[in-house]
């Protein structure tokens, strides 16, 4: 199948990075490749530096891009990497960078990776396919309480420990391999009255699978500050987010790096002598048009956070 995926707030990511003649820039999660093609179109003699843990969205996107020539460098890694890509590609600055985090399209529609709770596929989740953890060994070897925990912290499950328990009930007569026989699972564990209207009832457990697996909210803090290391003066990050919990770390990375002095207010004088890394330059996160969300339904949840290296 073909790797599609609409990039989500594009226009908005676009000028939020104040992208300029011969500057070089990085796209952390590659995808399809929109947001990239994009950067190169909006300036003349642009460098771009694609990143995907995704073998399959870096094949994608070198036919996409190949018109750019030696002006695209894509890198088959984890942007949490992106001192050590930079490092090897004799890359010092960068003038700005883009993480638009979660499960693109092409993956979530692609059924044998097993994202869907829509399609029935073996529980696998990887971003990167050749990564040893993945689905099915979160589902079948967590102890219950370790399932507990990840649902209930990163799918903000109410019904976390009862999911827990009937998946742990259920593999003591035989492993759970499918995608469709872990949401069987979910729908008998989530008593139908209590249903959110208009969700899934599976959603927030296969999120909660899916960001284990990858590790999505582990890397993003330090992921944040390494890429602000490495922007030059003036430089932007630009992150888009899809659910509360990635949002929360980013707001307050940025607002972490944003801080000037943390001496108590009882000091006649500063002496931590701190100063702000960044300058925010979205108080308020940057969400789609109602146009964007009647004709892309996934962008609903987007939200655009932007900083800018002082």
């Amino acid at each position: 199948m073909e790797f599609k995926h609409i990039s989500v707030l594009f226009d908005e990511t676009l000028d939020s990075l104040n992208i300029k003649d011969g500057g070089v820039y990085v796209d952390g999660t590659l995808g399809g490749g929109g947001h990239s093609r994009g950067i190169l179109e909006r300036a003349k003699n642009v460098r771009l530096i694609g990143i995907d843990r995704d073998i399959e969205a870096i094949g994608a996107a070198s036919e996409r891009l190949s018109e750019f020539g030696e002006n695209v460098t894509l890198v088959n890694n984890n942007f949490s990497n992106i001192k050590q890509i930079l490092n090897e590609l004799n890359v010092d600055k960068i003038d700005g960078a883009v993480l638009d985090l979660g499960v693109s399209s092409y993956q979530l529609d692609n059924a044998k990776r097993g994202f869907s709770y829509m399609h029935d596929a073996r529980l696998d989740m990887r971003m990167n396919p050749s990564d040893e953890l993945s689905a099915y060994e979160v589902v079948n070897s967590y102890n219950e309480e370790e399932l507990t925990k990840i649902f209930y912290e990163y799918g903000e499950e109410k019904w976390s420990k009862r999911v827990a328990e009937f998946i742990v009930e259920k593999r003591k007569i035989k492993p759970v391999e499918t995608t469709l026989e872990l949401v069987d699972i979910i729908k008998a564990a989530i008593p139908k009255k209590v249903r959110v209207e208009g969700s899934h009832p599976a959603k927030r457990i296969f999120q909660a699978i899916r960001i284990e697996v990858n590790n999505e909210l582990g890397i993003l803090k330090q992921t944040v500050s390494d890429i602000v290391d490495v922007l030059k003066p003036g430089g932007r990050i630009s992150v888009i987010t899809f659910h509360s919990l990635e949002d929360r770390i980013i707001k307050k990375a940025f607002l972490d790096l944003a801080m000037g002095c943390v001496c108590p207010k009882s000091f006649p004088v500063c002496v931590c002598n701190r100063q702000p890394i960044v300058k925010i330059i979205s108080k308020k996160p940057i969400l789609p048009t109602s146009k964007e969300e009647n004709e892309n339904p996934r962008s609903k949840s987007a939200k655009l956070r932007v900083a800018e290296k002082l």
